[in-house]
């Protein structure tokens, strides 16, 4: 199993970094390896909710689909894709540190098989260095708005 979790704090209000990040529309913004984020169903962003992407990861392009699974406004998003050879479930969660602080962490596990399986020790260490560029990035966004 890869299991990876990271965590940033941002100098921003628990409600700027929540509703930037929950929205898939953001992601290729802040997400190096997404290039795409398109709504199957329609807005808002609810339990149910599903979402294609496309990404580029260690040079192939992966085309997957995310659907939401858990959604507690302003406190966790939980998605979750079957398809592929590497399942995969995607959390946030946001903590208000202060009026101006959250701590935003990002974890995504999953059980490759097939192929993706022999990889997963090099996949994890690839994963947690692209989470924490992703977060530093939203940070350097969102603290710079």
């Amino acid at each position: 199993m890869v299991n990876i979790y990271t965590e940033i704090i941002i100098n921003t209000s628990l409600e700027k970094v929540a509703e930037y990040a929950v929205n898939p529309d953001n992601a290729p913004e802040w997400y190096d390896n997404i290039q795409s984020a398109i709504w199957i169903t329609p807005k808002p962003l609810v339990i149910g909710t599903k979402i294609d992407f496309v990404a580029h990861f260690l040079g192939r392009k992966l085309a997957y689909t995310y659907e939401i699974v858990e959604f507690e406004q302003r406190k966790k998003l939980v998605m979750c894709t079957a398809e592929g050879p590497f399942p995969m479930e995607t959390t946030y969660i946001w903590e208000k540190i202060d009026d101006n602080t959250t701590k935003m962490s990002l974890r995504n596990k999953g059980i490759p098989s097939g192929f993706s399986k022999l990889f997963a020790p090099f996949m994890a260490v690839m994963m947690k260095r692209a989470n924490t560029k992703d977060l530093n990035k939203v940070k350097k966004i969102l603290e710079n708005e």
